[in-house]
């Protein structure tokens, strides 16, 4: 991770579009509900899921490809720590991605210094809801 605890609260401030990496169909599943808040308070949220859904009313696509340049520069990562490698992969592939967060329990210590030495600000081992209301 080489964003500061100080930093934290810039980063829910600057970018007001996320993009969750593995939105969830299942209420139930933190890849769902934490979507759901952050967007509760205002951000705009978009997900990549591999199967279509409509759950929670989310513009969900197949594919970090699809989603729009634009609203990949912040992404959410809801995938397990051995998948972080591909992710990463994909997301510097793809380009125009400027903060990656892996959730509470995701780190890839390797895959995350690969991300910084691309230029990307890497948030890991923390929920968006967690470090939202430490500052909101």
């Amino acid at each position: 991770m080489n964003v500061a605890d100080a930093e934290i609260k810039s980063l829910l401030e600057t970018y007001k579009k996320i993009s969750v990496y593995g939105l969830s169909n299942d209420p139930s599943k933190p890849s769902h509900y934490v979507p759901v808040y952050i967007r509760d308070k205002g951000w705009e949220v978009v997900g990549t899921y591999p199967k279509e859904h409509n759950v929670g009313g989310f513009a969900i696509y197949k594919s970090l490809k699809e989603i729009p340049k634009q609203d990949r520069k912040f992404i959410d990562v809801f995938r397990s720590s051995d998948k972080i490698p591909e992710v990463i992969d994909e997301i510097l592939e793809l380009g125009g991605t400027e903060v990656v967060w892996l959730q509470l329990g995701i780190s890839h210590p390797e895959a995350e210094k690969k991300a910084e030495e691309a230029g990307i600000r890497v948030v890991s081992n923390r929920c968006l809801i967690i470090e939202h209301k430490k500052y909101f």
